[in-house]
Protein backbone atom coordinates (compact mmCIF):
# COMPACT_ATOMS: atom_id res chain seq x y z
CA UNK A 1 0.00 0.00 0.00
CA UNK A 2 1.40 3.23 -0.47
CA UNK A 3 -1.43 5.87 -0.44
CA UNK A 4 -0.18 6.78 3.57
CA UNK A 5 0.77 10.76 3.33
CA UNK A 6 2.46 13.02 6.01
CA UNK A 7 5.10 10.60 7.16
CA UNK A 8 2.61 8.80 9.30
CA UNK A 9 3.48 5.24 8.04
CA UNK A 10 3.12 2.90 10.26
CA UNK A 11 6.05 -0.48 10.83
CA UNK A 12 5.50 -2.47 8.17
CA UNK A 13 5.03 -5.14 10.98
CA UNK A 14 1.71 -3.52 11.96
CA UNK A 15 -0.08 -5.43 8.66
CA UNK A 16 -3.00 -7.50 9.35
CA UNK A 17 -4.29 -9.88 6.90
CA UNK A 18 -7.59 -11.50 6.59
CA UNK A 19 -9.33 -13.37 3.70
CA UNK A 20 -8.98 -10.96 1.02
CA UNK A 21 -8.39 -8.08 3.19
CA UNK A 22 -5.08 -6.61 4.06
CA UNK A 23 -5.08 -4.12 6.88
CA UNK A 24 -2.11 -1.03 7.85
CA UNK A 25 -2.09 0.85 11.08
CA UNK A 26 -0.65 4.47 11.04
CA UNK A 27 1.56 5.92 13.27
CA UNK A 28 -1.22 6.74 15.45
CA UNK A 29 -3.14 4.17 17.05
CA UNK A 30 -7.04 3.31 15.97
CA UNK A 31 -6.96 4.50 12.12
CA UNK A 32 -6.09 1.48 9.60
CA UNK A 33 -5.40 1.96 6.03
CA UNK A 34 -7.52 -1.19 3.81
CA UNK A 35 -6.53 -2.77 0.66
CA UNK A 36 -9.38 -5.74 -0.65
CA UNK A 37 -8.43 -8.70 -2.95
CA UNK A 38 -9.05 -7.84 -6.67
CA UNK A 39 -10.57 -10.54 -9.12
CA UNK A 40 -10.35 -9.42 -12.96
CA UNK A 41 -10.77 -11.21 -16.25
CA UNK A 42 -11.64 -10.10 -19.21
CA UNK A 43 -15.30 -8.83 -18.62
CA UNK A 44 -13.65 -6.09 -15.98
CA UNK A 45 -13.07 -6.13 -11.96
CA UNK A 46 -14.92 -8.13 -9.12
CA UNK A 47 -14.67 -6.56 -5.52
CA UNK A 48 -15.94 -7.98 -1.99
CA UNK A 49 -15.71 -4.65 -0.30
CA UNK A 50 -17.02 -6.11 3.01
CA UNK A 51 -17.04 -9.33 5.12
CA UNK A 52 -17.70 -8.94 8.48
CA UNK A 53 -15.80 -12.09 9.64
CA UNK A 54 -12.82 -10.69 7.66
CA UNK A 55 -13.07 -7.18 8.74
CA UNK A 56 -13.78 -8.63 12.68
CA UNK A 57 -10.26 -10.38 12.12
CA UNK A 58 -7.92 -7.48 11.51
CA UNK A 59 -9.70 -5.22 13.87
CA UNK A 60 -12.99 -3.50 13.08
CA UNK A 61 -15.16 -5.09 15.02
CA UNK A 62 -18.17 -2.35 14.53
CA UNK A 63 -21.39 -3.11 13.37
CA UNK A 64 -22.37 -1.03 10.14
CA UNK A 65 -25.81 0.55 10.22
CA UNK A 66 -25.86 2.79 7.74
CA UNK A 67 -24.11 3.53 4.06
CA UNK A 68 -24.01 7.41 2.84
CA UNK A 69 -22.88 8.07 -0.45
CA UNK A 70 -21.75 11.61 -1.52
CA UNK A 71 -20.96 13.61 -4.92
CA UNK A 72 -18.93 16.64 -5.27
CA UNK A 73 -18.53 18.06 -8.50
CA UNK A 74 -16.32 20.33 -8.35
CA UNK A 75 -12.55 19.86 -7.12
CA UNK A 76 -11.28 21.03 -3.95
CA UNK A 77 -14.29 20.44 -2.46
CA UNK A 78 -13.84 19.98 1.89
CA UNK A 79 -16.73 18.20 3.33
CA UNK A 80 -15.27 17.90 7.45
CA UNK A 81 -14.47 17.54 9.52
CA UNK A 82 -17.42 16.18 10.89
CA UNK A 83 -17.91 13.74 13.83
CA UNK A 84 -20.48 12.03 16.66
CA UNK A 85 -20.17 12.39 20.50
CA UNK A 86 -21.92 9.79 23.13
CA UNK A 87 -24.29 8.14 22.72
CA UNK A 88 -24.47 8.20 19.20
CA UNK A 89 -20.96 8.18 18.12
CA UNK A 90 -19.68 7.11 14.42
CA UNK A 91 -16.93 4.27 13.08
CA UNK A 92 -16.71 4.84 9.89
CA UNK A 93 -15.39 2.64 6.60
CA UNK A 94 -14.85 5.08 3.64
CA UNK A 95 -13.78 4.32 -0.07
CA UNK A 96 -13.83 5.95 -3.27
CA UNK A 97 -16.18 5.27 -6.34
CA UNK A 98 -14.66 7.28 -8.74
CA UNK A 99 -12.25 10.36 -8.72
CA UNK A 100 -9.66 11.02 -5.56
CA UNK A 101 -9.74 12.51 -2.25
CA UNK A 102 -7.46 13.27 0.34
CA UNK A 103 -9.23 11.66 3.52
CA UNK A 104 -8.19 12.98 7.52
CA UNK A 105 -8.83 11.76 10.97
CA UNK A 106 -8.02 14.13 13.66
CA UNK A 107 -7.65 12.66 17.15
CA UNK A 108 -9.83 13.77 19.82
CA UNK A 109 -9.79 11.08 22.31
CA UNK A 110 -9.42 12.07 25.75
CA UNK A 111 -5.88 11.04 27.25
CA UNK A 112 -4.85 9.94 24.05
CA UNK A 113 -1.06 10.80 23.70
CA UNK A 114 -1.69 11.81 19.56
CA UNK A 115 -5.02 14.14 20.72
CA UNK A 116 -4.84 16.75 17.99
CA UNK A 117 -2.62 14.50 15.36
CA UNK A 118 -4.17 13.92 12.25
CA UNK A 119 -3.56 10.94 9.80
CA UNK A 120 -4.09 11.07 6.36
CA UNK A 121 -4.71 8.55 3.13
CA UNK A 122 -5.10 9.32 -0.57
CA UNK A 123 -8.63 7.12 -1.80
CA UNK A 124 -9.18 6.63 -5.20
CA UNK A 125 -11.31 4.71 -7.20
CA UNK A 126 -8.12 3.19 -9.27
CA UNK A 127 -6.57 2.22 -6.39
CA UNK A 128 -9.59 0.86 -4.49
CA UNK A 129 -8.16 1.40 -1.32
CA UNK A 130 -10.25 2.06 1.94
CA UNK A 131 -10.07 4.16 5.40
CA UNK A 132 -11.07 3.06 8.61
CA UNK A 133 -12.06 5.61 11.20
CA UNK A 134 -12.79 4.63 14.36
CA UNK A 135 -14.80 5.91 17.36
CA UNK A 136 -12.87 9.14 19.15
CA UNK A 137 -11.78 11.09 15.89
CA UNK A 138 -13.24 14.02 13.38
CA UNK A 139 -13.47 12.76 9.65
CA UNK A 140 -13.31 14.92 6.55
CA UNK A 141 -12.09 14.62 3.01
CA UNK A 142 -10.93 17.01 0.42
CA UNK A 143 -11.83 16.03 -3.36
CA UNK A 144 -8.56 15.98 -5.98
CA UNK A 145 -10.67 15.47 -8.71
CA UNK A 146 -14.29 16.55 -10.35
CA UNK A 147 -17.62 14.47 -10.16
CA UNK A 148 -15.96 12.62 -7.06
CA UNK A 149 -18.26 10.16 -5.39
CA UNK A 150 -17.32 8.83 -2.16
CA UNK A 151 -19.11 6.20 0.15
CA UNK A 152 -18.76 5.07 3.66
CA UNK A 153 -20.78 3.04 6.51
CA UNK A 154 -20.66 4.26 9.57
CA UNK A 155 -21.24 2.52 13.22
CA UNK A 156 -24.51 4.68 14.32
CA UNK A 157 -27.19 6.48 12.73
CA UNK A 158 -27.24 10.09 12.45
CA UNK A 159 -28.27 11.74 15.19
CA UNK A 160 -28.79 15.36 14.74
CA UNK A 161 -28.22 16.19 18.33
CA UNK A 162 -24.66 14.46 18.70
CA UNK A 163 -23.53 15.99 15.50
CA UNK A 164 -20.05 18.01 15.66
CA UNK A 165 -17.41 19.28 13.86
CA UNK A 166 -14.16 21.74 14.18
CA UNK A 167 -12.65 24.00 11.58
CA UNK A 168 -10.98 22.14 8.55
CA UNK A 169 -8.55 24.95 8.12
CA UNK A 170 -7.82 25.22 11.65
CA UNK A 171 -4.05 26.39 11.62
CA UNK A 172 -3.27 24.09 15.05
CA UNK A 173 -4.21 20.91 13.30
CA UNK A 174 -1.76 21.72 10.57
CA UNK A 175 -3.21 19.64 7.68
CA UNK A 176 -2.37 19.48 4.07
CA UNK A 177 -5.30 19.38 1.82
CA UNK A 178 -3.99 18.77 -1.45
CA UNK A 179 -5.79 21.76 -2.32
CA UNK A 180 -5.96 25.76 -2.70
CA UNK A 181 -7.08 26.89 0.74
CA UNK A 182 -8.30 30.36 -1.05
CA UNK A 183 -10.81 27.98 -3.50
CA UNK A 184 -11.76 25.32 -0.78
CA UNK A 185 -15.87 25.30 -1.35
CA UNK A 186 -17.31 24.22 1.87
CA UNK A 187 -20.95 24.03 3.26
CA UNK A 188 -22.34 27.19 4.93
CA UNK A 189 -22.35 24.75 8.44
CA UNK A 190 -18.69 23.99 7.77
CA UNK A 191 -17.59 27.36 7.18
CA UNK A 192 -18.28 28.24 10.74
CA UNK A 193 -17.20 25.20 12.33
CA UNK A 194 -15.28 25.91 15.71
CA UNK A 195 -11.67 25.78 16.20
CA UNK A 196 -9.90 22.27 18.53
CA UNK A 197 -8.53 24.63 21.28
CA UNK A 198 -12.88 25.75 21.44
CA UNK A 199 -14.46 22.55 21.47
CA UNK A 200 -13.86 21.06 24.83
CA UNK A 201 -13.85 17.70 25.68
CA UNK A 202 -16.19 14.95 23.15
CA UNK A 203 -14.68 11.59 23.82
Amino acid sequence: MTAMLDGLRAPATDIRCAGNVEAQGFGIAGPLLLSVRRFEDSRGVFIETYNRRDFTAVGITEEFVQDNQSLSVHPGTVRGLHFQVPPAPQAKLVRVLRGRIIDIAVDLRAGSPSFGRHVAAELSAENGLMFYIPVGFAHGFATQEPNTEVAYKVSALYAPGCDRGIAWDDPALGIDWGIDPATARLSDKDRVLPRLADLGPCF
